[in-house]
């Protein structure tokens, strides 16, 4: 953004013209080859430019996973391909990955993107398709000697107002990761009862207000006021929440704000039965000492992940897996403020 100057009696004008202006026109980030130096410094301050994802882990994916030329891969969430080109530069242009996303906007991008890096389609295969048909890819090539996961949503879908996944910008409820499959958030809403809002908000995230955030929602819907964009999710929350003490008032909307958004998210996406699924498929899908990464992004996905690697591990299937789990690097949180709560865990197939 320009270099902005702010005088204590007055405010800061951030934009000259007309605005609010398009997303599109907003962030210089979104012209890498034009805007260069904006992009690392926005990097340097630890934020994430808007339109592109920072991957996280990637060195302690590398180390693990110990990646030989040659070798077939599994890269179960696309994104924007900056695990994948980390593990395609790992093969030295011999073997072959295989990645799979549902979100058809982004994995365009990414597959030209690495297409123009030198990573065709002789090295990556991309398929617009759920990571949890793993096993009919397996099925095709003979399984894989890796394969990562990385459960998180991807930056620019969280950046886009028009995708919904942030309370931050006014967008469509939507949060669906692909917006031509399924219904929206704001759909899921409009037919929804109070205990199972209820019961969806305290089992995807957690939420301690999840009966009082759930009578309130379903009580404006009944009004006849629908709730089908972002700052309307966000002010009914607010006004739940208003009884709270001052002091803890503003953080503690926020991280309700976030549980809420991740709780429709999850739903809309099917994301836990999704990973189930997936986890399920997992040992059939790895060659004989096959490598598995995962990394995920909250409780609820974690245990899931955790339960099945260890009932592999006590029935034979794996011959280690991780018994903790490996954290990010403080310096690494400090220059991406989004990998704070990951945490990765592996296995080895027998």
């Amino acid at each position: 953004m320009e270099n902005q100057s702010q005088t204590p009696h007055k405010r800061r004008v951030r934009y000259k013209g007309k605005y609010p202006r398009k997303f599109e026109e907003k962030y210089k980030e979104l012209q890498p080859e034009k805007y260069k130096d904006t992009i690392e410094h926005v990097i340097q301050k630890g934020n994430t430019p808007a339109g592109m994802h920072i991957s996280i882990m990637v060195q302690e994916i590398l180390d693990f996973l110990k990646i030989q030329p040659g070798e077939i891969g599994f890269d179960a969430t696309l994104g924007y391909g900056g695990h994948t080109k980390a593990m395609l530069q790992c093969l030295e242009g011999k073997g072959h990955i295989y990645a799979t996303d549902v979100d058809p906007e982004e994995s365009a991008k990414t597959k030209k993107r690495l297409a123009e890096l030198g990573f065709g389609e002789d090295l990556l295969t991309v398929r617009l398709q759920n990571f949890c048909t793993i096993d009919e890819i397996a099925r095709e090539v003979g399984g894989f000697d890796f394969i990562l996961a990385d459960l998180g949503v991807s930056s620019m879908q969280i950046d886009n107002p028009k995708r919904g996944f942030s309370f931050k910008v006014d967008g469509p409820l939507d949060l669906r990761l692909n917006q031509e499959s399924g219904i929206s958030a704001a759909q899921r809403l409009d037919t929804i009862t109070r205990d199972e809002l209820a019961g969806m908000l305290y089992e995807n995230s957690d939420e301690p207000y999840c009966e009082e955030i759930a009578k309130a929602i379903t009580d404006e819907i009944r009004k006849g006021n629908r709730i089908d964009t972002t700052t309307k999710l966000r002010q009914v929350i607010e006004k739940t929440l208003d009884f709270l003490p001052e002091k803890e008032k503003k953080d503690t909307v926020k991280k309700t704000c976030q549980r809420v958004f991740q709780a429709l998210r999850i739903d809309v996406n099917h994301e836990f039965e999704v990973l189930y699924e997936f986890m399920e498929k997992l040992p059939d899908a790895l060659k004989p000492g096959g490598r598995v990464a995962i990394l995920t992004f909250h409780s609820g996905e974690d245990k899931l992940v955790k339960k099945a690697l260890k009932e592999g591990y006590r029935e034979g299937i794996y011959s280690d897996y991780a018994k903790d789990v490996v954290r990010p690097s403080a310096r690494e949180c400090t220059q991406n403020g989004r990998a704070r709560s990951t945490k990765m865990r592996w296995a080895v197939k027998c």
